[in-house]
């Protein structure tokens, strides 16, 4: 989706929405959820009023067609802005509540409650017809799901704070003047944050003329199988998500006797769990899809109601409510089991929440969003709704038939699990709306590296100055991930080269690569010659991407001579022994020293023994640079398989040339030794005549750069294994031109002594 901001205007807007965010949460932490249930149990409410109260938060998404009506007359942000100011002066009636209970009337302080919280929730809900048209502004781009799940983890930050210093006022039994004290701050923030919502800028709104009937989009899209197996997985998810979440109070109050104040710090580590789910959700989910997470969270949840239906430690109470069993726990499990189970089961089901909308955006047509933004929520508030109260019920009756607390809640619990169950299996037939598969999903969920990578990449999102940039892509070098690969591809349309470069670094480290990384590599190639292309092409090479042979072999024609040796370079990679020709023909053409190198680096990575004679050309020549001797006489030595032993010779002559005779003749001696042991094992000591000649010519030619007597040694000794590079040495070492280089009798004598050790 695009949006109709400027990138300024959407930062600004977003700005401003995160601040009412900030308000908004801390508010609703207090008029709602725990705080509300603690304050109706201190009124002496039942199960039942408990589930009603909780029912009531659901009720709110039935008021959304209202709200649609007054969207036709006025625009939507004002719709959203006025019916959420109203929300919080309708919660008055709390504040007041407890005087009526000091006179006796706690009956009128419940009905006081109750009337307000509906009033609430009904309110909210006829402002929520703005909520998914803003929030759907706001998330434009592709972090659309990052910005979303951001949204939710401001909310759980604000929460997890608020609920902790309400734990702290409210301590073990607080007054009921302290609930009205909490009731008036919860109102007065709210109306503050409802004040800047006006400030939000309208979003587009739908043409006049392609404006269809609720009912008519509702039925075309029930009418889709993907969506109508979506919403019978969400009702399901919202039932059970709102029964866990809202009953985990009552548990802990009715089974462990848990003071308000601990029980508003329990509802801070469920704030912790859903905050910790909101962040790594906002790393996860646009690249790794909705749908993987949507399954992953829906398993969390089943693992998170496992400790409610074991109910351990469910006996005698402590003091201060810190039960054991039997007196046997000490005191501080009970605290520590709550808290967890706070933790995950709040973790599990925002997960299952936060995800749930985001697959839901990518589900439908922008043009449906109003129309199926109030189904989806009304959809939320039955079951929520309904699951509460039965819930309620359930419980109530459970207990009046004599079960303890503990069984019933256990009872509750597993059914819970059953459910979940069955929706995992309804899961996997959603579609994947471009969702990494759930293998795949989880093995970037638990990998360090992976999410080390996702990390580094929100850095990459925020920089601002090209060093930045450099410093995290440099630093995704080092922390190759697959799941950075679309973030380091737009990197590589950067303006500034030392970006690009550091981006196919990056790209470079990567263990593979997807269809739409080769093609950005191989459009690199074309059309950055002098800059990256030569980067690209390496890595081409080396990531052994055959389609991309026929663009590489026209490269020998390219003015970028660092272009045309990583071309020659990666064809010898690819395999590519039919170009072999051409190269050697190159790079003889060619006296670009570089290109030389490149291309003696590619025939030895190709491995023929027919381009020795090419290489053995190079040398012929007159004067060749020291470097490009080198290069060549290590690229023959890795065709014929001594490079590692001849590499650290030739390092030692580097060193000190004086050395060369003595390097030659060292290497001999210590491989006839190892032939003459061998033999000796075996029984034979008929080698020691042949060794005596290899020595003999060894010498003669080091000392007198006279090669014919090795010359004879090697046709009459190695000459019937019919090998090419046999015949190209035995007739190189006579030629003057050639044994004159200390590197090539070096060469020589080094792979003499080699095919003795594996022929004699």
């Amino acid at each position: 989706m695009t949006s109709q901001l400027t990138p300024y205007q959407l930062k600004k807007s977003r700005k401003l929405y995160n601040v009412f965010n900030g308000f908004n949460s801390f508010s609703f932490t207090i008029l709602s959820g725990s705080v509300i249930t603690l304050y109706a149990l201190r009124l002496g409410a039942t199960s039942t009023v408990i589930g009603t109260l909780n029912a009531f938060v659901f009720t709110a998404f039935f008021f959304m067609p209202m709200g649609k009506i007054l969207v036709r007359r006025f625009p939507i942000v004002q719709v959203f802005a006025t019916a959420w100011l109203i929300r919080y002066l309708v919660m008055i009636p709390l504040v007041v509540a407890p005087f009526f209970d000091r006179i006796g009337r706690t009956d009128i302080a419940l009905a006081l409650m109750m009337v307000g919280v509906f009033a609430f929730h009904a309110s909210r809900g006829v402002g929520m017809i703005g909520n998914n048209p803003v929030l759907n502004e706001m998330a434009a781009g592709p972090d659309r799901g990052a910005y979303m799940t951001h949204i939710q983890v401001i909310a759980s930050a604000v929460s997890m704070f608020t609920s902790l210093g309400v734990a702290l006022l409210l301590g073990r039994k607080p007054p009921l003047l302290i609930y009205a004290l909490l009731m008036s701050i919860g109102i007065i923030s709210g109306v503050i944050g409802s004040l800047m919502l006006y400030r939000i800028p309208e979003p587009p709104a739908e043409e006049e003329g392609k404006r269809e009937e609720f009912f008519t989009v509702v039925r075309r899209a029930l009418g889709r199988a993907p969506f109508r197996r979506f919403i019978i997985i969400f009702l399901t998810l919202s039932l059970i998500s709102s029964v866990s979440r809202a009953f985990i109070v009552v548990y802990s109050r009715n089974v462990y006797q848990q003071g308000d104040g601990m029980v508003s710090l329990y509802s801070v580590f469920g704030s912790l769990g859903a905050l910790a789910i909101g962040l790594l959700t906002r790393l996860l989910v646009d690249r790794v899809g909705a749908k993987p997470l949507y399954i992953t969270y829906t398993f969390a949840a089943v693992i998170g109601l496992l400790p409610a239906i074991l109910s351990p430690f469910a006996g005698s109470t402590g003091i201060d409510g810190f039960a054991s069993s039997a007196g046997s726990a000490p005191l501080w499990i009970v605290p520590v089991f709550l808290a967890l189970l706070f933790f995950m089961v709040n973790f599990a089901f925002a997960g299952t929440e936060g995800v749930a909308q985001t697959y839901f955006f990518g589900l439908i047509r922008p043009t449906d969003m109003l129309d199926l933004g109030i189904l989806y929520y009304i959809v939320y508030g039955i079951a929520g709704a309904a699951g509460s109260f039965v819930a309620g019920l359930f419980l109530d009756s459970m207990t009046s038939a004599g079960l303890l607390p503990v069984v019933a809640f256990r009872i509750l619990f597993a059914s819970l699990s059953f459910l979940l169950i069955v929706v995992l299996f309804w899961q996997r037939k959603l579609i994947r709306l471009g969702a990494l598969p759930l293998r795949g999903a989880l093995g970037v969920i638990f990998s360090f590296r992976d999410l080390r990578a996702l990390t580094l990449l929100e850095r990459l999102e925020k920089s601002r100055s090209v060093q930045e940039e450099r410093e995290v892509l440099e630093a995704l070098h080092d922390t190759p991930s697959a799941v950075a690969l679309t973030e380091l591809l737009d990197r590589l349309r950067s303006p500034r080269l030392s970006v690009r470069i550091e981006a196919l670094r990056a790209i470079e480290a990567l263990e593979t690569l997807n269809t739409e990384a080769e093609d950005a590599l191989m459009e690199d190639v074309q059309n950055n010659p002098f800059t990256t292309a030569y980067i690209s092409c390496r890595i081409l090479g080396n990531h052994g991407i055959r389609k991309a042979i026929p663009l590489l072999r026209t490269l020998l024609r390219a003015e970028d001579y660092m272009l045309v040796g990583e071309a020659m370079l990666a064809l010898a990679r690819l395999g590519d022994q039919e170009f072999r020709p051409q190269i050697e023909d190159y790079i003889k053409a060619t006296r670009n020293p570089r290109i030389r190198i490149m291309g003696a680096s590619a025939l030895e990575t190709l491995g023929s023994y027919e381009s020795i004679q090419v290489l053995l050309d190079l040398l012929r020549e007159e004067n060749p640079p020291p470097y490009l001797r080198d290069e060549v006489v290590l690229s023959i030595a890795g065709i014929v398989g001594i490079l590692e032993r001849y590499y650290p010779l030739l390092v030692q002559y580097r060193e000190d040339p004086a050395l060369v005779n003595a390097l030659a003749l060292d290497e001999i001696e210590e491989i006839t030794e190892q032939v003459v042991s061998r033999r000796r094992t075996k029984g034979s000591l008929k080698s020691r005549p042949v060794i005596r000649e290899l020595k003999e010519g060894a010498a003669r030619l080091v000392n007198s750069h006279d090669g014919q007597q090795l010359s004879r040694w090697i046709l009459t000794h190695l000459g019937e294994t019919k090998s090419v590079d046999v015949y190209l040495f035995a007739q190189a070492i006579l030629e003057d031109d050639l044994v004159a280089h200390d590197r090539f009798r070096l060469l020589v004598c080094t792979w003499a002594a080699n095919r003795l050790l594996l022929y004699v």
